[in-house]
Parts: structure tokens; C-alpha cells; sequence
């Protein structure tokens, strides 16, 4: 149900914009903050905070991969699949996810933890395939990496501790990435 205390906040987000309809972004994030994705009801309620029909609400939540119809799980894992990433192996990469899992693409598992979702251009093309976990990035996220990051995760690791942290090398190869998963502890990120 959507609260009054979210109406509230989206007419005081219109109120801000010199047109309302430029407000439907902030207020499909106002509703997806507080309800973690956006139902029927709150598609409604935005069109209504915008004076436009929910139709038109409608199209801007499948256009953008950011808003989720469904409820997601507590841990969202993206794969890119864009040019660099599918020449890197990114097929496979969500192939070892969807059979770890147990799901398709778009899919959350029964427990409600993981929700897959395949996505264009994660803007990590140097260090393909890239994915996210809760928007944090894991480059270089190959199959046996993406097992490892789901058993990591599964096991209560700190979601926080998975993304990828560059470094200088010392062999003039220039940035390079490491991750908690598989990282070596003895080197930290500088």
C-alpha cells in the first residue's frame, strides 16, 4: 500500500519542477526506494503526482532498467552484455549463474536472495565481462568468478566487500582490478 507519506513526498518533488512530467523520474525513485519496486498502486500514484495516465508511467518503468515491476532479491546480480563483455564471455557467465542459482534471466529464486538479470553496457568494456551486485561492479566476472561470488554471498559475505577495487601494477601493465573474491589478501588496494 502506498503510504501518504510517499504521496506527499512525489506532489513536493512536482512542486520543484517547472513541468511535472520532468518529476517522473524522481518520483518512480521515491516509490522504488520506499517499496522496492514499483506496483500497480504506486504506478497510479505517480501518474496522479504528475497529472499523466498510468499508460505513460507505464512505458517509462519498461524503458528503463533501473525500475523493477516485481520485487527484487536481496542481492540483484547484473551481467553486461554488451559487445566487450559477450566477446569475453559473458554468455557463459550467466549460463554458470542461471544453473548456481537455479533461475532464468529475470528471474529471483524461490528464497527471495538472488534476482539475475542480464543488461546492456555496464560501462566496464576494460575489464569485460562486468556485472554488478547491488550496483557495485565485479569485473573481469567469468564463470568460475561468478560461482565463487554467489557462494561468497550465500555464505554471508559483505556485499560491500565484492566490488572491484583498481590499483596501480607494479610491471607497468597500468590499473588492474581485484576483488575480495579470489583477491590475494596480502595485496590491498592503494
Amino acid at each position: 500500500m502506498i503510504s501518504e507519506a510517499l504521496k506527499a513526498r512525489m506532489r513536493e518533488t512536482v512542486a520543484r519542477y517547472p513541468s511535472p512530467r520532468s518529476a517522473m523520474l524522481p518520483c518512480l525513485h521515491l516509490a522504488q526506494d520506499e517499496l522496492g519496486h514499483i506496483p500497480d498502486e504506486a504506478v497510479i500514484a505517480v501518474a496522479e503526482a504528475i497529472g499523466v495516465k498510468p499508460d505513460e508511467v507505464e512505458s517509462i518503468i519498461t524503458f528503463y532498467s533501473m525500475f523493477h515491476k516485481r520485487p527484487q532479491g536481496r542481492y540483484v546480480l547484473k551481467v553486461c552484455t554488451s559487445v566487450s563483455c559477450y566477446l569475453s564471455g559473458c554468455d557463459e557467465t550467466l549460463e554458470r549463474l542461471e544453473k548456481t542459482l537455479g533461475v532464468k534471466r529475470g528471474e529471483t529464486t524461490e528464497d527471495g536472495q538472488f534476482t539475475l538479470e542480464a543488461v546492456e553496457c555496464l560501462a566496464g568494456c576494460g575489464m569485460a565481462p562486468a556485472m554488478q551486485v547491488n550496483g557495485l561492479f565485479v569485473e573481469r566476472a567469468d564463470p568460475e568468478r561468478a560461482g565463487e561470488l554467489v557462494a561468497y554471498l550465500k555464505a554471508g559475505g559483505d556485499v560491500a566487500q565484492i566490488r572491484s577495487h583498481w590499483r596501480m601494477t607494479d610491471d607497468a601493465r597500468g590499473m588492474t582490478t581485484e576483488t575480495a573474491i579470489g583477491a590475494d589478501p596480502a595485496k590491498k588496494a592503494r
